[in-house]
């Protein structure tokens, strides 16, 4: 337990930045996905301390997720407009994400290349930029934590962004501005200046003068408003049992119902997926470097999905934006995770009148940041310095994300990268060496260590092209592994090369 809190005073404001993050995200991700209001709350609270507790990774945040809205708004659709059912499938989601952690499937994430996780972070941060604009002006048509290009409305990321022109609010610039001053101000002067300013840190006191601000508007003692979209809205109970009303059972007598477990499984693959992303970005952002272990991971990711079915929330996956905000902001262990949960929980019962105050304005402030600091100019030089085969997949990543969304922006991105890794594949399987100065024209072929069917092509190609009458040895003395197609296209080379006077030796291998 001691070792939960030694971090206590880096991870309680850390803490205090991922909540204050996390209330708009749950309850934009739970109208988008035509869900109550109050299971994304449900998820977040479900996701930081259940998942927070159970989960081996040092920094990443679970709730409810943007890029499973879609999935969930279908759901409930093909459910018949159930919410009861589409419960007991996020139940068995989770049942199907535990089984597959106890069959150990967490080595998949292993296999997401590097330039990809960096143009996926440096991808979403440019979003949460381009998203948070909106509501950084006062214009809030679009919920809070959309990642998709194309919106429900027709409208898109870059056509919203020329919609505001006819939709800025003077009150909610002026909480932009002024979040943003004193957020630049903590981070580049105050904090290097006193330990004070690390304690008491720049996001804390930005929403609460962005509280204080829309109390003045309120109030008349300034001449500007906000509306009711332009602040955060939790929903409010006025008793405990109003509170409790709002958690809800599955309807287990659907158990018998195949599109129950056609949807549990499909959002299961699609949340793993995300967490197993999500995970390798946030080891990536570590500045310790920890290596969070996957099949833990997809445990704790399958516990909180059994039991937010089993009382009323959304499905839930590891997210980057919140992981992000809790490295940005000083989070050094899963207690700040599980901490955001335990502010999740206790301001829904006690103060969501206060946090109906915050201002959207405010929160787009400090997602600017998040979003600068994984999008640094920076890191687009780097990655163009260590050549084509970093920079294509990370850059085509990046737009991938920014013209679709994060799920398909990966895909393509993958494919890029699996289009390099095939193409040195097809260049590398061997050494040539050619001695031109030999009468007879010797060619010495020594293979790598891994031969596989991959290998095929540009092996095939360089036996097509022995001169005729050449002497060619093939070393396989340094091969571990050479795969039967290559073995094949060989066998078929010995034939050939009778007929063409090429003469044929091999060294260690195997031709039987």
């Amino acid at each position: 337990m001691n070792q939960l809190f030694k971090e206590a005073k880096s991870d309680l404001p850390a803490s205090l930045i991922v909540f204050f993050v996390a209330v708009p995200l749950c309850l934009g991700i739970a109208l988008a996905s035509g869900a109550p209001l109050f299971s994304g709350i449900i998820a977040g609270i479900v996701g930081g301390i259940v998942v927070g507790l159970i989960s081996g990774s040092p920094l990443g945040v679970s709730g409810p997720a943007a890029g499973l809205a879609v999935i969930v708004f279908s759901a409930i659709a093909t459910l018949g407009g159930s919410w009861e059912t589409f419960l007991l499938a996020v139940v068995f989601c989770g049942v199907v994400q535990l089984i597959a952690g106890f069959l150990k499937l967490g080595f998949v994430a292993y296999y997401f290349p590097s330039s990809v996780i960096k143009g996926m972070l440096t991808g979403i941060g440019l979003l949460i930029i381009l998203k948070q604009i909106p509501h950084a002006v006062g214009y809030d048509k679009d919920y809070e934590g959309n990642e998709s290009f194309l919106q429900a409305d027709g409208q898109n990321t870059f056509s919203e962004l020329l919609n505001i022109l006819n939709f800025l609010t003077p009150g909610a610039i002026l909480v932009t501005v002024v979040s943003l001053f004193i957020l630049i101000l903590w981070d580049i002067v105050l904090s290097k200046k006193s330990k004070i300013f690390g304690v008491i840190n720049g996001p804390m006191v930005a929403v609460l003068v962005g509280i204080l601000l829309n109390y003045l508007f309120q109030n008349g003692l300034l001449p500007f408003t906000l509306s009711a979209t332009q602040v955060v809205n939790i929903p409010v109970a006025s008793t405990v049992s109003d509170f409790i009303g709002q958690f809800t059972t599955p309807d287990f007598s659907q158990i018998t119902n195949p599109d129950v477990y056609i949807i549990g499984f499909v959002m299961a693959i699609v949340a793993s997926i995300e967490t197993l992303l999500c995970v390798e970005a946030t080891d990536k952002l570590d500045p310790q470097k920890r290596i969070t272990p996957t099949n833990r991971e997809l445990k704790a990711q399958g516990i909180g999905n059994i039991i937010s079915g089993l009382i009323g929330g959304l499905p839930l996956t590891q997210v980057i934006v919140r992981s992000s905000a809790n490295i940005t902001f000083g989070g050094k262990t899963k207690l700040s995770a599980i901490l955001h949960g335990v502010f999740l929980l206790v301001s829904a019962i006690l103060i969501p009148r206060v946090l109906n105050m915050i201002p959207l304005a405010t929160l787009a402030s400090i997602l600017f940041i998040v979003g600068y600091k994984l999008a640094k100019p920076s890191l687009f030089k780097h990655m163009k310095s260590l050549g084509s085969e970093q920079f294509a997949p990370f850059i085509i990543t990046v737009i991938a994300i920014l013209l679709t969304d994060l799920l398909k922006g990966i895909s393509i991105g993958f494919v890029v990268a699996i289009f390099f890794l095939l193409r040195n594949n097809y260049m590398n399987p061997f050494h040539h060496i050619s001695k031109e100065e030999w009468k007879d024209k010797k060619h010495e072929i020594i293979l790598s260590e891994e031969v596989s069917f991959l290998n095929k092509g540009s092996i095939q190609n360089m036996l097509n092209n022995v001169p005729e009458n050449a002497t060619v040895i093939i070393d396989a003395t340094k091969s571990k592994s050479i795969h039967y197609d290559v073995i094949e296209i060989i066998q078929d080379f010995l034939i050939h090369a009778k007929t063409i006077g090429v003469t044929v030796e091999t060294k260690g291998l195997n031709l039987k």
